[in-house]
């Protein structure tokens, strides 16, 4: 089959269909050329006419049937996937394609996976719901830290700036992304150290606090720590599930471990950031929700990451529209926030998110408690629907960290 045959513009895509959206660039070769050679070579096609061909592998072929600009819809038979295998989908829809030299750029915006292949996945355990019911936080946004610096503290040190954070008012602690088991802070010690410092700021505010300690490592060893966590009763494990890998997330998920999973996305940028090329963000939420996290990173429009409000819009339905039988994700704003921009982000969030913020806290001009205890006000005056500035006159803490932030 050439790549032309590939193009069938009448074509209904039918309800077992994989369905993918790209933004296509040419390289040499028509735009319609372009766009079969995605679908042939992501399906059963190559470059050139084969002897080994069949007439029964026709009913395999993925067909274009959309072509608007350089945006085109491609719709896979489900039969070209394996069930419960996201690396196999993956390798075929978003593998070799990105490689041809006929084109210049090609960028995955969208993938639709039909209920026939989703069943065969987990998908999230608590989702929303079930965070909120652990936390037993029922409607206002979580509000959440990062440990700062995000590498260097010793374990004890570690352990008491979240007891801090903890006791000034955030509902999550967690590490960051590059925090595994180095000699200065070794796994089990930050583990079983932290989760005390957790229980002792449970037990003195009257809230549920909760620790999410980075297990991301190799696979195995993956298993074997978040058996510890259950262990030694904690309730969420964080993996950094792009540098860990799809198949690594999936065995993780696949044990069913009473743990929230947190999905960490360092390294998507590398996919994401060129806006011509690559795969886009929503694409990845939504493999990840297939899979099984029950929160993730999603971008903050404000702050100091690159998306845009409607990149982060379309992140922000990839967690939580309907998807089959699959929970909605809780998502999850980190990356240079601060009390002055909560109404800003509840604006594009809405309740149903975590704020992070880790030196938004931490810099706070006295200390981690104040900036705990800011960011919290910070929620609740705009949940209040009252200004900053008019809640920070009876609250001290805010003021601090007005004048700390001024943009």
């Amino acid at each position: 089959m050439k790549y032309l045959d590939f193009i069938d513009l009448t074509y209904k895509p039918r309800e077992t269909d994989l369905t993918c959206t790209f933004t296509v660039e040419p390289e040499g070769i028509s735009l319609n050329e372009a766009a079969g050679g995605v679908a042939a070579e992501s399906s059963v096609g190559t470059w050139t006419e084969l002897t080994t061909e069949k007439p029964y592998v026709r009913r395999l072929a993925a067909h274009v049937y959309s072509i608007e600009g350089n945006t085109i819809k491609i719709a896979y038979p489900i039969e070209l996937f394996e069930a419960a295998n996201m690396p196999n989908i993956l390798s075929s829809v978003a593998g070799n394609v990105f490689g041809l030299k006929a084109l210049r750029n090609l960028r995955l915006l969208d993938i639709h996976v039909p209920n026939t292949l989703l069943d065969s996945f987990r998908g999230p355990n608590y989702g929303i719901v079930g965070i909120r019911e652990l936390l037993k936080v029922p409607e206002r946004p979580l509000v959440g830290t990062i440990i700062k610096p995000k590498l260097g503290l010793n374990t004890r040190d570690h352990a008491k700036v979240a007891y801090d954070a903890w006791s000034g008012g955030c509902d999550v602690v967690k590490d960051d992304e590059n925090l595994s088991s180095q000699a200065f802070n070794p796994f089990e010690e930050r583990l079983a150290h932290t989760l005390d410092k957790r229980d002792k700021a449970q037990e003195e505010t009257g809230e549920c606090k909760v620790y999410m300690i980075n297990i991301t490592a190799e696979t195995n060893l993956m298993l074997k720590r978040a058996e510890m966590v259950v262990a030694q009763g904690g309730e969420y494990v964080m993996v950094d599930i792009l540098t860990c890998g799809w198949a690594a997330l999936q065995t993780i998920r696949e044990q069913n471990f009473k743990l929230v999973i947190h999905a960490h996305r360092a390294g998507h940028a590398a996919f994401t950031k060129n806006q011509l090329h690559g795969i886009a963000m929503r694409p990845i939420a939504i493999v990840a929700r297939i899979i099984g996290v029950d929160q993730l990173h999603v971008g903050t429009v404000v702050g100091k990451m690159s998306e845009t409000k409607a990149e982060v819009l379309e992140n922000i339905d990839a967690c939580k529209s309907s998807m089959g039988k699959l929970k909605p994700v809780l998502p999850v704003a980190s990356g240079g926030l601060h009390p002055r921009l909560v109404p800003a982000l509840l604006e594009t969030f809405g309740k149903d998110v975590v704020l992070q913020a880790g030196g938004g806290i931490h810099g706070h001009p006295d200390g981690t408690v104040a900036g705990a205890k800011a960011m919290r006000q910070a929620v609740d005056a705009t949940m209040k629907g009252q200004t900053l500035e008019d809640y920070a006159k009876a609250h001290k803490e805010l003021k601090a960290a007005l004048e700390q932030w001024k943009v």
